[in-house]
């Protein structure tokens, strides 16, 4: 491997940073979507789909998320999600981020509960 292939496996991301319609389409076909949103936020409205997981205990526990499917993580805006998908990837998951969060979500016309 050279310096040019080590240097962007260093500095790639393990995980993809997808639209609402892509994380649609791995619903469609499967995939978990977990929020990682504080409990106080999760209140507020979530996507119907979603299980609660806050980024915290996510640092503990994968709280029983098979690892059998892709795992979209969603938060506010996209910051922690990334941050939750990275230590799923970590862990050996198919990890995703939606880009913008569950905003995205409800700007998208999406479900909100």
């Amino acid at each position: 491997m050279g310096l040019i292939d080590s240097l962007k496996k260093a500095f790639s991301k393990p995980y993809r940073t997808i639209s609402v319609a892509q994380a649609n389409e791995l619903l469609a076909s499967g995939a978990t979507l977990i929020d990682v949103r504080s409990a106080q936020e999760w209140r507020t409205g979530r996507a119907p789909q979603a299980k609660h997981v806050p980024l915290d205990r996510l640092q503990v526990s994968q709280a029983g998320i098979p690892k059998t499917r892709p795992v979209i993580a969603v938060c506010a805006s996209g910051v922690r999600s990334a941050t939750a998908a990275r230590l799923l990837a970590a862990k050996g998951y198919e990890a995703y981020s939606l880009r913008g969060g569950m905003a995205a979500w409800r700007h998208a016309g999406e479900p909100v509960r």
